[in-house]
């Protein structure tokens, strides 16, 4: 992936999922502390905006249909009964990443046991959590009658050792914590740590994270989030939060000088992109700044370009 799709590929990073609130405490309580990403949608907002609902279907990943697929299979309709959908993505010492999927929504969760018994679907327990399968080799459980987990067998257990007290929740993560707290008001945002970032900044750097200057600066990177709005066009802010001042104005410089590099061979497409970028530092942060109408936003998403980062 080369720099010139900075703008884009950081809009659909590690992407899980389509665009949400503050999570809820129930929520909150199953993201084990060492997560590596989260990504939060406002599924009501999202109906909203043709534009979003656009990028949704452009970029909608395999593992978002199956969790989709799954929610409707068990009766939960995410476009009717669905406020708010998360993905949280963890690091297990034995398993490697995990992840989870959180709804948050009005479910008929009577409804639901009812049709379990009818069909002679008996749960499995994890202490007092009953578990229930899903399609597609995913189980689902109720956290309270708002709020469901799902995802495969050792991520839900995963996350109900968080809860439950056995591991660490979210909340001892002081760095992921702290940067939700700046970004979860928007229609779409997501938080990713450390070696997520070190991995998506080298990634989206392209040819330019091969300089020396970019080596320096890649340990200084602590983490990153975004959001993004169509409330007026497409807006997507990132802030990469970096260790002081210089490593940020030098990361600034290196995102510029690469955006210069590629203006001169771009395509007319690549070329609004970047022209619709703008990139600054502020204190120990990066920041860089998308904007567009959602006319242009919507040709833009039938690009080449747009193809090649949402593979």
């Amino acid at each position: 992936m080369n720099f010139s799709k900075i703008c884009l590929c950081l809009l659909i990073l590690s992407c899980v999922a389509a665009w949400a609130l503050p999570l809820g405490s129930s929520a909150r309580s199953v993201v084990p502390s060492d997560v590596q990403q989260i990504i939060s949608v406002d599924y009501r907002a999202l109906h909203n905006s043709d534009t979003a609902q656009a990028l949704k279907q452009q970029v909608l990943p395999e593992n978002l249909k199956q969790f989709e697929g799954a929610l409707k299979g068990v009766g939960i309709d995410p476009d009717k009964d669905v406020d708010q959908l998360t993905f949280a993505s963890f690091r297990t010492p034995k398993n490697g990443v995990r992840i989870v999927g959180l709804a948050q929504g009005s479910f008929a969760m009577k409804t639901f046991l009812k049709k379990m018994k009818l069909n002679k679907v008996k749960p499995a327990k994890v202490r007092n959590s009953d578990i229930w399968p899903m399609s597609g080799g995913m189980d689902m459980t109720f956290l309270d009658e708002s709020t469901l987990l799902f995802g495969d067998r050792t991520a839900i257990q995963n996350a109900l050792d968080a809860r439950d007290g056995y591991t660490q929740t979210l909340d001892a993560n002081n760095q992921i914590a702290d940067m939700m707290g700046s970004v979860d008001s928007g229609t779409v945002w997501s938080v990713l740590d450390q070696q997520g970032t070190q991995n998506m900044m080298r990634s989206a750097l392209g040819d330019a994270s091969k300089l020396a200057d970019y080596d320096t600066v890649k340990k200084r990177l602590l983490g990153s989030r975004y959001t993004m709005n169509f409330s007026n066009g497409v807006n997507f802010d990132l802030d990469v939060v970096t260790s002081d001042s210089v490593t940020a104005t030098t990361l600034a410089q290196l995102v510029k000088a690469g955006m210069l590099y590629k203006k001169m061979s771009a395509t007319p497409t690549e070329k609004l992109a970047l022209e619709n970028v703008s990139v600054n530092s502020d204190s120990s942060n990066l920041q860089l700044h998308f904007k567009s109408d959602d006319k242009k936003f919507q040709s833009l998403l039938h690009s080449e370009l747009f193809a090649a980062v949402s593979k």
